[in-house]
């Protein structure tokens, strides 16, 4: 009887080693995991900055960044601008925003503005939206978002900002105009946005580390 109350621990010792051991494991995995798509999702973050504003403009744009409140997006967490700063002057700025509306859920996007208020460019970060739709507005399917380049929002009487067959000025896609309708809205916002607090985007954040470009950046061609 002993002897097999002996092995029922040894047993039940090596059961509960093992599933420590795993768990151990799968918890080491998961985190390992998770930097690695955190990564991967700042680089991806990283070049569309710069499609939108030139590194050659500013190499910093992508380590200065401000974190501000912006309820009036839908945010309900502070979202972190980007600072495209030129003798000590902020130039442009990129709003990282979420249209909510879209036609399978959130579409996030980035939308940089310059100083004077003309948008600089849009781009999709990502989204759900209907292959073969909705997904024009990707600038790998579409010229569809270069429509907002250098445009400006001059404030809610502006009827432009809308798709036509809502009476404004932006095409929708054929069988698709909640995708686009939400996009052009959001943008619209975020023009609103900055226009609101336009003196907290414009001062340059404090620099308190060495230039990247100083150091030599990964992003550097």
């Amino acid at each position: 009887m002993q002897e097999l109350l002996n092995s029922i621990r040894r047993n039940t010792l090596g059961i509960s080693l093992f599933a420590a051991v795993t768990a151990g494991l799968i918890a080491i995995t998961q985190v390992l995991t998770q930097d690695r798509i955190a990564a991967n999702q700042e680089a991806h973050q990283a070049r569309i900055l710069y499609e939108i504003l030139p590194q050659s403009l500013d190499p910093n744009l992508h380590l200065q960044t401000l974190s501000l409140p912006a309820p009036e997006l839908g945010m309900h967490e502070p979202i972190r601008v980007f600072q495209s700063i030129v003798d000590n002057q902020v130039q442009a700025v990129i709003l990282p925003v979420t249209a909510h509306d879209g036609y399978s859920g959130d579409i996030h996007l980035l939308v940089g503005i310059w100083r004077d208020g003309r948008v600089a460019g849009v781009r999709v970060v990502s989204h759900r939206e209907t292959p073969g739709l909705g997904d024009k507005i990707e600038v790998e399917k579409s010229d569809w978002i270069h429509s907002f380049d250098d445009l400006r929002w001059w404030g809610e009487q502006d009827q432009r900002w809308n798709v036509r067959k809502d009476g404004g000025e932006f095409d929708q896609f054929t069988g698709a105009t909640i995708t686009p309708r939400a996009v052009v809205r959001r943008v619209a916002d975020t023009l609103a946005y900055f226009e609101q607090r336009k003196a907290q985007l414009l001062t340059p954040v404090t620099r308190t580390a060495t230039s990247e470009t100083e150091r030599g950046h990964p992003n550097e061609s």
